[in-house]
């Protein structure tokens, strides 16, 4: 699936999934870039340094899907060295949800988990008409959360708040599709997993 994903990465950065927003009038300064690329609540899936990954990404988006595993990779190499972070771009019909389940446990404790079990089960809620909120809720259960908990969380408009401003911030950014990364403020172009693995050992020897 790597070797997949490697042949495909150019392609699905090329077409990536397109968002109906515009892109904004003015570009953000660095110190702008910085603020809207990260905020305190920005759910990490690694604390390894100083270096910054940032992924706008979308739960349902098919060339997220296609990368999860490049990421994972990447992480297990690179995870004590580089942050890991996500930021969220939904632009389907239930990656708000998909969203909200992640941001819901996050707030246990267990955003990473959570995040691994959407990208895993995508096949079982991916594209359908209809709202997945029970198949999460079961994820949920399943990843042994507590359930009064869960349910208060993703109700809670700030919760719903949390995943709005991630996409007003790519928006601002320029980010109109997914995925879109950034290392340390700078907007990522990869063309194969190589080019990702270059810039990751470019940033850790600045």
């Amino acid at each position: 699936m790597i070797g997949v994903a490697a042949l495909v990465l150019a392609g699905l950065l090329v077409f990536n999934d397109d968002s109906n927003e515009p892109p904004p009038d003015t570009a953000p300064t660095s110190a702008d870039t910085a603020d809207l690329l990260v905020r305190d609540d920005s759910p990490r899936l690694s604390k390894g340094g100083e270096a910054v990954f940032v992924e706008f990404l979308d739960f349902e988006c098919e060339g997220c899907l296609s990368l999860y595993p490049v990421i994972e990779d990447l992480r297990k190499e690179y995870g004590d060295r580089v942050t890991f972070v996500v930021r969220h771009m939904p632009l389907h019909n239930n990656s708000v949800n998909a969203a909200l389940a992640a941001e819901a446990a996050a707030e246990q404790g267990e955003f990473e988990a959570m995040y691994q079990r959407l990208f895993e089960t995508v096949d079982e809620w991916g594209h359908q008409e209809t709202s997945q909120r029970e198949k999460f809720s079961g994820y949920a259960k399943e990843l042994g959360l507590d359930m009064d908990q869960f349910t208060a969380a993703y109700d809670d408009p700030a919760t719903l708040e949390r995943v709005e401003q991630s996409q007003k911030d790519g928006q601002a950014l320029g980010v109109t599709g997914t995925p879109t990364f950034f290392l340390d403020g700078e907007k990522l172009q990869p063309e194969s997993v190589t080019d990702l693995e270059e810039a990751f050992d470019a940033a850790l020897q600045d």
